[in-house]
Formats: C-alpha cells, sequence, structure tokens
C-alpha cells in the first residue's frame, strides 16, 4: 500500500518555511542553493508522490548532528509483473545540490536486505554509478529515483523475513516508529539510520519477494553476477581515470588558449603601433621630397653662377625668385642680425663695458624687433609651404 500523497500547497509551505529559517536551528545549505533544492523536491514529490519531504537530526561519522532535509517514502520497483515499493531515505546533506544526497535503503521490521547486493551495503547505504558521478547542476532527485527504481528492478534489494511457524495470530506485531534499526554490520561504511517510518498499521510497505530464491541461486549464478560486478567497477574506475584526463587536457588547453589571447592583444597592438609609425614616415617623405626638389631647382638655376667667384658681391649671392623669398630672406638676415647683437651686448655687460640700466633697454628693443621679424618669418613660411604644395599638386596632375 503506498502511503496517500501529500498536498501540494501544503509540500510548498513546508519547504518554504524550513529554507527560510534562521538561526541555530535551521538547514545549513547555502543561500544561493536553497531555491534549487526547493525546486528538485517539489519536482520530486510531484514525479513521486509516495516520498514525503521531512527534516530530521542526521549524525556523521566524526560525531556531528545537523538537521538535514530528507525525501522518505517508498520507490516503485517492477519485478517479474509486480510492482513492488521500496522503503528508501533520501538525505540532502549539506552540500548539496552540489555534490549527491546520501540513500539508505529503509527495511522494515519484517524485511531483510539482501547480501551481497551490487548497489545496496548491509548497513542499507546505496551506491549508484548516478550518484558516483553526479553532475551539477544538471543531476538531480527525479532522475535518481528513476536510475533507483530501474537498478533494483534489475536485482532486488530487500526480502521478506520468514515468519516463526508457531505465529498463528492474524493482526501483525506493532512496530514503534520510535525504535532505531540495529548497528550496521559493515563500520567501514556505518552512517547514521533514521527511525523507519512504516508503523505495524496499513501504512506500513511489505516487499513481497519470495525468499527461497536467494537458496535456489547456484554457483554459477553467483559467479555470473560477481563478475559483471567486477566488470562495471572496472569500467567505471577507466572512466574516472579518462574523465580525469580529459579535465587535465581540457585545463591545459584553456590555459593554451588564455596564452595565445594575450599574444593576439599583443600582436594586434604592435601592428597598430607600426601603422602609426607609417603614416607619420609617409608625411616626413614627403616633407623630404618637397625639400629636394626644391633643392635642385634652385642648384640647376646655380649653376652658372660659380664661374665668377671672385668678383661675387655676398649681397648678390643668393637673388630671391618671388616676393616671399626676398621677404624670408630679410626676416631672417635681421633676426640673425640682432641674435649677434644681444650676443655682443651680454659680453660688454659682464666685462663692464656697458651699464646694467642702458643693457636692459637695449636688449628689450632688440627683442621686441627680433620678435616681430621672427613672426613675419613664420607667416611667410607658411605661405611659402602652401605655395610648394600647390606646386607639387599641379605637377602630378599635369
Amino acid at each position: 500500500m503506498v502511503p496517500s500523497p501529500s498536498n501540494p500547497q501544503q509540500v510548498q509551505q513546508f519547504l518554504s518555511s524550513v529554507l527560510s529559517q534562521r538561526g541555530p536551528s535551521s538547514v545549513p545549505y547555502d543561500e544561493s542553493t536553497k531555491w534549487l533544492i526547493r525546486q528538485h523536491l517539489l519536482n520530486l514529490i510531484s514525479a513521486y508522490p509516495s516520498l514525503e519531504p521531512k527534516t530530521a537530526s542526521f549524525t556523521h561519522n566524526d560525531g556531528r548532528s545537523v538537521n538535514l532535509l530528507q525525501a522518505d517514502g517508498t520507490i516503485p520497483m517492477p519485478f517479474h509483473g509486480v510492482t513492488y515499493n521500496i522503503p528508501v531515505i533520501i538525505w540532502l546533506l549539506e552540500s548539496y545540490p552540489r555534490h549527491p544526497p546520501c540513500v539508505y535503503v529503509n527495511p522494515t521490521a519484517d524485511m531483510i536486505i539482501k547480501r551481497p547486493h551490487a548497489h545496496v551495503t548491509p548497513s542499507g547505504l546505496v551506491s549508484l554509478p548516478y550518484l558516483q558521478n553526479w553532475v551539477f547542476p544538471s543531476s538531480n532527485l527525479v532522475d535518481l529515483v528513476s536510475d533507483l527504481s530501474a537498478a533494483f528492478a534489475l536485482d532486488p534489494p530487500l526480502y521478506s523475513r520468514r515468519r516463526p511457524p508457531q505465529q498463528t495470530s492474524p493482526t501483525p506485531p506493532s512496530y514503534d516508529s520510535s525504535l532505531t534499526r540495529p548497528p550496521p554490520a559493515d563500520q567501514s561504511l556505518s552512517r547514521p539510520f533514521p527511525p523507519s517510518p512504516y508503523g505495524g498499521g496499513g501504512g506500513r510497505v511489505q516487499v513481497q519477494h519470495v525468499h527461497h530464491q536467494q537458496q535456489s541461486d547456484d554457483a554459477a549464478e553467483v559467479y555470473k553476477k560477481n563478475a559483471i560486478n567486477k566488470m562495471v567497477e572496472m569500467v567505471h574506475g577507466d572512466l574516472v581515470s579518462m574523465r580525469r584526463a580529459r579535465e587535465a587536457e581540457a585545463e591545459e588547453l584553456l590555459s593554451l588558449q588564455a596564452g595565445l589571447k594575450r599574444r593576439e592583444e599583443e600582436l594586434n597592438r604592435g601592428l597598430k603601433e607600426m601603422v602609426e609609425e607609417k603614416e607619420t614616415l609617409e608625411q616626413q617623405l614627403q616633407v623630404i621630397s618637397m625639400n629636394t626638389d626644391i633643392l635642385d631647382s634652385w642648384v640647376r638655376e646655380n649653376q652658372g653662377k660659380t664661374k665668377n667667384l671672385v668678383d661675387l658681391d655676398v649681397d648678390d649671392a643668393f637673388e630671391c625668385v618671388d616676393t616671399l623669398s626676398k621677404q624670408m630672406l630679410e626676416c631672417s638676415a635681421s633676426d640673425l642680425a640682432i641674435e649677434d647683437a644681444i650676443y655682443s651686448l651680454d659680453k660688454s655687460f659682464q666685462e663692464g663695458v656697458v651699464p646694467f640700466d642702458q643693457y636692459l633697454r637695449t636688449v628689450r628693443l632688440l627683442s621686441r624687433e627680433q620678435f616681430f621679424h621672427r613672426a613675419t618669418a613664420s607667416k611667410v613660411r607658411a605661405a611659402q609651404m602652401e605655395a610648394q604644395v600647390a606646386a607639387i599638386a599641379g605637377r602630378l596632375h599635369s
């Protein structure tokens, strides 16, 4: 008999209340995962109404006791055309859902655990590949229970306990739900085991499995099962090793990818700087080409004037071709002449020939005049540059 399903609204209110509690009695789950835990349990109860969420005290192997959530009830197990109900308890440990839950088979007073079993220890602890290969956040409780049901259908973990022949009372013995199960036989895998919630009334679930099937297993069948279990363990070990190797390779590839990304950024930055430097050099090359053309023109025009150097007048050494050139020559000559005059005044003042006040008045007048000559030369130079560019552009278009 399957227990009646809980009211979904009551389950939601219960989970919301438990997961929102604060203080010493609150459940020790991470705040960022409480919503996901609530959703996992709601999906589980929706798919398997025979399971019920509860809170209970869980004692670790080191003696620590914590208040944890659990899914307590039965899961269906089809076997030889009949559906049986296997009582289980699914504990959500503190690290859930990043790590798998802890699953126990919870036999009632008239049930015994099959020994040996491929997935259930004598203490009732369940070990499945789904639990061992738990992946956050894709793994969930619904798929876990489905995997449990399929695994138990292939190899039932529980048998009905033989009843003494002298027992003739039709009324089943009562079972106190406050009693705890005996200590597990396997101390290396000992886990705290909660009390059985299935009392002696109509709510207790029994697995109607024929006990003599275990006795009918011959040596060949046992050897076959052991060989299959061994092969499964070997394959699982190989898969774990391969997964670790692939994860290490993936880490190396990610590190290499990050290094290549940094090098790509450095190359792009260097290429951008080279392009900018190339543009600057091209501009300088254009200026040098213009100056070279000007000097070549001047040399060609003045090649015949070098014959009579003895009678050459220094004022006639340079012949200005236009007004701008003549103005530039005059401004440059005046600028340099004033520079020489100021230099001579400096030496005269240092030697004490020129008084200080006369030195200051003369330098101030010469500096003002030199400023005007330099400003005029700067404007003339700009006008000459525009004329040269226009002339070169005209020659290129022609």
